[in-house]
């Protein structure tokens, strides 16, 4: 990804007749001596007015010019030289180490009077964008404070486990302890914002964070063993059990909705979409391990209304109507979308996007990835599912047609994300048949689709 760099022609206007070839990064490469001479030298001819003069000489012709002003007191002369060399060389550093750091381009000769501009420069993001849909679904959950800096302690560790050869088991071994302390310290704030009808379920969990199996506990040990496969499966599950407890503390929108909005479907929680999809030319999809050759696969969605709530509401909606029962597939390198026309349409739902770090989304606008603008629910996921924009105005998102993103780091910019990120609106993930999504042909169709879970959430215009 690629940005026109503006800069400016810097020009150098000598007023001193010097002749330098700096050589970085060093600073003390000065190849001759400076001599500053304040005074008027004393001279047979007629007198002239004092000025101060710099002479630029070098080390053998030092001498041999002092040597010729028999008349000028040598120990005098070689004090006030050496004093200016110091003052100059003092100087030149402190103007050569201004420009290197002010200027992005190297200094190579100062024999021309300008510096030729850059026209582009890439720009790499944040690489710690989630880079699955189960981590971006992870954290997009609102949740209590306490439990997203456990959350986000042994996240951490997941980053650590990428170091090759070496891992720092110390690092992550204090990472398991600070979860572990804010977990215990914490409990009565954890369990308090459950609730009161899912209390219960959330001290089981709870429970099982601190000492099951997979819990933090075991974690530890794991840790002080030093088996990095063992510390995976155990970060693995005592993140799952996180969630688990984040989405029993989340049980709505923890923002409203602005009032020119509030008569859209909205999906007020996560939900999950089940697609059966068949072979449109009688063929069939790769066997499952050991499995035999199938005319049908299934996909599963998960759709999160926490960050996108109109969109994953519009796009329910359509689910539970039938809209996309029978509908077909057309696939391109990167997406897999569905049919641009359906017999039931749903609403003209504004470009919904969240920041990442923002307490609420944002509508109608995209977001500036240049700038550092990063959204909750990332497109540079495999798998990541999006409305297409909207046939009118691309301020809208389509009324009806989606796409299951097909993210390939080969097609992303410098910092692994896609061109288009913070342009569609994303409201969830393939969570199960990812390895359906590269069988899929134009013609392929979805035999049904159907809203397996998330019902309670979905709430109507006529509801609200």
């Amino acid at each position: 990804m690629a940005f026109p760099l503006s800069s400016a022609i810097i020009s150098y206007k000598h007023s001193l007749n010097v002749s330098i070839t700096p050589s970085f990064p060093k600073l003390s490469f000065l190849p001759t001596q400076f001599v500053l001479c304040s005074n008027q030298l004393p001279s047979k001819g007629p007198a002239r007015p004092a000025r101060p003069r710099i002479h630029c000489l070098s080390k053998k012709t030092l001498s041999e010019e002092l040597a010729d002003r028999h008349d000028f007191p040598t120990n005098f002369y070689l004090s006030i030289c050496r004093h200016g060399v110091k003052k100059l060389e003092s100087l030149i550093a402190v103007i050569l180490l201004s420009i290197q750091i002010s200027s992005p381009l190297p200094l190579v000769g100062w024999d021309s009077l300008s510096i030729s501009p850059a026209t582009a420069v890439l720009y790499s993001p944040d690489t710690k964008v989630p880079r699955t849909g189960e981590l971006a679904l992870r954290k997009a959950i609102p949740a209590n404070t306490n439990m997203k800096t456990i959350q986000e302690s042994l996240e951490d560790i997941s980053y650590l486990l990428r170091i090759p050869q070496r891992k720092p088991f110390g690092t992550m071994e204090g990472n398991v302890k600070k979860a572990l302390k804010i977990a215990v310290d914490e409990k009565d704030s954890i369990l308090a914002s459950l609730p009161t009808n899912l209390k219960e379920k959330g001290s089981t969990l709870y429970a099982l964070l601190i000492d099951g199996k997979g819990g933090l506990q075991a974690l530890l040990e794991s840790i002080k063993d030093k088996d990095p496969d063992k510390v995976s499966v155990g970060l693995a599950s005592s993140l799952d059990t996180v969630a688990e407890i984040e989405l029993l503390q989340a049980p709505g929108l923890s923002f409203l909705l602005p009032k020119q909005y509030l008569n859209y479907p909205r999906l007020t929680g996560r939900g999950i979409v089940e697609f059966t999809i068949e072979k449109g030319d009688g063929s069939t999809f790769s066997p499952e391990a050991g499995g035999e050759l199938r005319k049908t696969a299934t996909i599963q969605v998960v759709v999160d209304g926490y960050s996108a709530p109109l969109t994953a509401g519009n796009f329910a909606k359509l689910v539970i109507d039938g809209a996309y029962d029978g509908v077909k597939l057309n696939c391109t390198d990167q997406a897999v979308l569905s049919d641009s026309r359906l017999d039931k349409n749903g609403y003209n739902v504004p470009l919904e996007i969240k920041p990442s770090g923002q307490f609420e989304p944002l509508y109608r606008t995209t977001l500036n990835v240049q700038d550092g603008e990063l959204p909750v629910l990332p497109l540079s996921v495999y798998g990541a599912v999006a409305m297409a924009h909207s046939e009118v105005s691309e301020e809208y998102s389509s009324p009806y047609q989606f796409f299951f993103y097909l993210y390939d780091k080969r097609n992303a910019g410098l910092g692994g994300l896609s061109f288009d990120e913070g342009q569609f609106s994303v409201f969830g993930y393939t969570i199960v048949g990812k390895d359906i999504l590269p069988q899929i042909k134009t013609g392929d169709v979805i035999q049904s689709a159907k809203l397996v879970e998330g019902q309670d959430r979905l709430i109507l215009p006529n509801e609200s």
